[in-house]
């Protein structure tokens, strides 16, 4: 169900991406025009297919979700808003951890949400914080002890 993906995967990345973060970032940063003019999945497919080596998707015949591996960093970690919960991440985050020995990850402070579920697979809050670009927001990284 976890398989590298292809450019032919690219604007569902995009889509799924952008349904996640009007869903749980827009009501954080209130951003209108990066949202709606900006965030469009055209130019996000565009940075997924320069960089689709390191995307991996879970495919049960649809796309569901995707993990973004950087070496060891989880760099972005996604499943459609409507089937949250249903073990999906769970499972891109232990393929994460297994076969590319992931161990590092950037969260927003204020999604506490995502925090709980890295929590829960064995990441923990370093106390480690930066701003995230352009807004008033942090970052804490989370790590897992291997």
């Amino acid at each position: 169900m976890i398989r590298k993906a292809t450019i032919e995967d690219s604007s569902r990345i995009a889509e799924i991406q952008i349904f996640n973060y009007r869903l749980y970032f827009y009501p954080i940063f209130k951003a209108d025009k990066y949202y709606f003019e900006e965030l469009q999945v055209p130019s996000l497919m565009q940075k997924y297919e320069a960089d689709i080596d390191s995307v991996y998707v879970y495919d049960d015949g649809v796309v569901k979700g995707f993990i973004k591996i950087e070496g060891t960093y989880i760099a972005r970690l996604f499943v459609e808003p409507v089937l949250q919960n249903a073990s999906i991440g769970s499972q891109l985050l232990e393929y994460a951890i297994k076969e590319h020995h992931a161990d590092h990850l950037w969260a927003l402070e204020k999604n506490e949400k995502a925090i709980r579920f890295y929590e829960r697979h064995g990441f923990i809050r370093t106390g480690e914080k930066k701003p995230e670009k352009g807004t008033t927001e942090y970052l804490i990284l989370l790590r897992r002890e291997v």
